[in-house]
């Protein structure tokens, strides 16, 4: 009995379509593909990477606008290492970031906790905290002055009240302007962090909280345990953030104290601008711009190791 084989054909494995119009597909894809990118990619070259390769050649000329740049090398940073100014102006932006960013995490995290809650007029109350952020820096430097009086201001008559007799100098103090500017930069910031934490509040799995609920955890141990290990990449993003927005605070100094009294609240924003606008010294102003970009490059490398490193 003889066996016939049904033989099947075999699907081929090649494109059907003609070469020639599977490489007219391939270029259209590949315009369309540029068509995006090229328009932000363009703004990019132009506005950022063009300024900051002439920065890197500016920063070694003593360039002063006026007249032809002279290349000096390295001279300019190391006239930076023996200029007392921007050693104050240095140390100075070290320690405003310092206080300014666990201070505005940890207010902007609260609020962001508190906010979170199904309560009557929260969406009032989420403007309210965001308001700050998006009123005019002009104003919110007249107002704080008026409260920071040291003789009439209301925070000095509140801690009066309360026994103080001696109230802090505030901005009219080297030891408490640095402070002050602070809590008026926390005050401004802290709406705009709370919406990223409110952003990133919502992906917490309800499911989680109930099932530590159930094995008995108290508020604490489901914040600790449950909020904080899912709020990770929203608080890595606002330590970025807020540590690249602390190294660049320049605005709020500049109408609040112009980096007064003294060099008590002098930023390196601040020398950067004064070397390079008011001295016209460009070749000096861009030299301590490079010592300001690298610093911020370094702190969120070592940021992005340290999350790394907890991820694996």
């Amino acid at each position: 009995m003889a066996t016939i084989a049904e033989t099947r054909p075999r699907a081929s494995k090649t494109d059907p379509r003609p070469p020639r119009r599977r490489s007219r597909l391939t270029l259209r894809s590949t315009l369309i593909g540029w068509s995006f990118i090229l328009p932000n990619f363009l703004g990019f070259a132009a506005l950022t990477l063009v300024p900051v390769v002439v920065l890197f050649y500016m920063s070694m000329t003593n360039w002063n606008v006026f007249g032809s740049s002279a290349f000096v090398g390295i001279a300019n940073f190391q006239r930076l290492i023996g200029d007392g100014s921007f050693r104050i102006a240095l140390l100075n932006t070290l320690y405003y970031a310092a206080l300014h960013i666990p201070l505005t995490m940890v207010v902007a995290l609260g609020l962001a906790l508190l906010l979170n809650n199904k309560l009557r007029g929260v969406a009032f109350f989420r403007t309210a905290a965001f308001f700050p952020y998006i009123t005019s820096i002009v104003a919110i430097a007249v107002v704080w002055n008026l409260l920071f009086s040291p003789e009439y201001g209301p925070i000095n008559e509140i801690l009066r009240f309360f026994g103080l007799q001696n109230p802090p100098g505030w901005l009219t103090s080297s030891e408490w302007a640095m402070p002050a500017v602070v809590i008026i930069s926390t005050w401004r910031d802290m709406g705009y962090y709370m919406i990223l934490f409110l952003a990133g509040l919502q992906t917490v799995p309800r499911e989680l909280h109930e099932a530590a609920r159930v094995d008995g955890a108290n508020v604490w141990q489901r914040f600790v345990n449950v909020t904080l290990p899912c709020l990770r990449p929203t608080t890595f993003f606002v330590t970025v953030m807020l540590t690249i927005n602390s190294f660049k605070i320049f605005d709020l100094i500049l109408v609040m104290t112009q980096g007064g009294p003294g060099q008590s609240t002098l930023v390196l924003s601040q020398f950067i601008y004064q070397k390079g606008f008011q001295e016209n010294q460009f070749g000096y102003a861009s030299a301590a711009s490079i010592v300001l970009f690298l610093l911020c490059i370094v702190v969120t490398l070592v940021q992005f190791f340290i999350n790394k490193k907890r991820d694996a």
